[in-house]
């Protein structure tokens, strides 16, 4: 900021804290437009500052479209042998450093016992909810913010994740119960659309290391199965034993059994002609290459067939996979399966596998899956992602994304566009 520019300058005395050693306080709140050398202007007044000196208790600072918000918490330390400087002297002398400044100077004084005072963050745990949505829309932030606030939570910051494919926000929460938060933002979520995620803030959510994707509907769009069976001419047969399955109205393994019985006879070139039809799920390329950058180990847990899925590993060039092998005599299908079968315990003891075989703790694992047999993996990881999932899975798993863009789960681990950029 040059010598000449003049930010409105704002102080506001806050309620005391009875725990801090030091006197009376006050938040300097500096708005305007943002140029070079605000923040060091501002401090540098109160270094110069007449009287008892100030210790800096609190900063934070956001530019919004060239729209400057800087807040600075500040409370006065008393010198050796000398009575702390009431809070009307703080004030007041606060009010002297924006004369001089600031040109245009406007004043508000927070309200006694205004709720918080802003002082301090509220107790319990804090989180982050991730508003995402093609657009968001406002009444999806009225009703978080609402819900928020009818738990008892409080929101202490709010940051833009990305605004390609999807527009994502993440809200700082504090003072909410997590159980009591997530009710409530499912209830706003099913009511506006929007996809609504809640994270514990901590160290947890940005050590995750591993993550392994469901294939059919998550990694490639629509069922493998389903595409053999049409060339097997049983297609509508086959749909409805998968869609029972995927909602957990039938047992897995029977119903994968049942599937595969009806593709006997199929010569072994289907696979090949399938898998080259295979579409990726827009953002799939995205989310994995990214994540690879960022040192995470990648890799995918079917219930589907090991003749689709290595292959597709191998071209995405992920760490591992495991899935079902199709018995095949002669050149074509016998209709059996050979080996252990991928069911839902199986994807979960997959996970574990996998995690242990890099040594990575399963809290430091993300799953991503749409499908009844995935809810053991979705349960067993860090996190579990339900994508684009059937409702009886959004219920279950840790959080859910409704996007057609696989990519939107970096917003969830809490990664911003521009980071996904310059992983690239």
């Amino acid at each position: 900021m040059r010598h000449d520019d003049r930010v409105p300058l704002e102080p506001f005395p806050l309620l005391p804290v009875d725990d801090h050693p030091s006197g009376a306080r006050a938040v300097l709140t500096v708005t305007g437009e943002d140029r070079p050398g605000v923040t060091a202007r501002l401090f540098a007044a109160l270094a110069d500052g007449d009287g008892a000196p100030v210790e800096v208790i609190d900063v934070e600072q956001v530019v919004v479209h060239g729209h400057l918000v800087l807040g600075v918490v500040v409370a006065a330390l008393p010198a050796e042998g000398v009575e702390p400087e009431p809070e009307p002297a703080l004030v007041a002398r606060l009010r002297e450093l924006a004369d001089r400044v600031t040109a245009e100077t406007r004043m508000d004084v927070a309200v006694e016992g205004a709720s918080n005072g802003g002082a301090l963050p509220l107790p319990g745990r804090p989180h982050h909810v991730i508003v995402l949505g093609r657009p968001v829309p406002p009444d999806a932030v009225a009703g978080a913010a609402r819900a928020i606030a009818d738990v008892g939570g409080n929101i202490d910051a709010i940051r833009r994740l990305s605004d390609y494919p999807v527009t994502s926000f993440e809200l700082t929460v504090s003072g909410a119960d997590a159980t009591s938060l997530r009710s409530a933002l499912a209830a706003v979520a099913a009511a506006t659309g929007a996809d609504i995620a809640v994270e514990q803030v901590g160290l947890a959510r940005r050590s995750k290391r591993l993550i392994v994707l469901d294939v059919d509907s998550t990694l490639v769009r629509g069922e493998v199965i389903d595409e053999l069976a049409a060339r097997a001419g049983r297609a509508a047969e086959v749909a409805r034993i998968t869609a029972a399955a995927m909602n957990g109205e039938l047992d897995f393994a029977e119903s994968l059994r049942a599937r595969v019985a009806v593709l006997a006879g199929l010569p072994v070139e289907v696979l090949d002609e399938v898998r080259e039809h295979l579409v990726l799920t827009p953002g799939a390329r995205t989310l994995i290459r990214t994540l690879q950058r960022l040192g995470f180990r990648c890799g995918i847990v079917s219930g589907g067939f090991t003749q689709i899925t290595g292959p597709l590993a191998e071209s995405l060039g992920l760490d591992f996979s495991a899935a079902n092998t199709l018995e095949v005599v002669d050149g074509k299908l016998t209709g059996g399966l050979v080996g252990e079968i991928v069911d839902r315990p199986g994807k979960a003891r997959a996970l574990a596998r996998f995690a242990e075989q890099y040594g990575i703790p399963l809290d430091q694992t993300v799953a991503v899956g749409d499908g009844a047999n995935d809810l053991d993996m979705l349960n067993a990881a860090g996190l579990g992602i339900a994508f684009n999932a059937k409702p009886f899975v959004r219920e279950q798993a840790h959080t859910a994304l409704n996007q057609p863009y696989l990519d939107a789960v970096l917003q969830v681990l809490g990664f911003t566009r521009d980071e996904v950029l310059d992983a690239e």
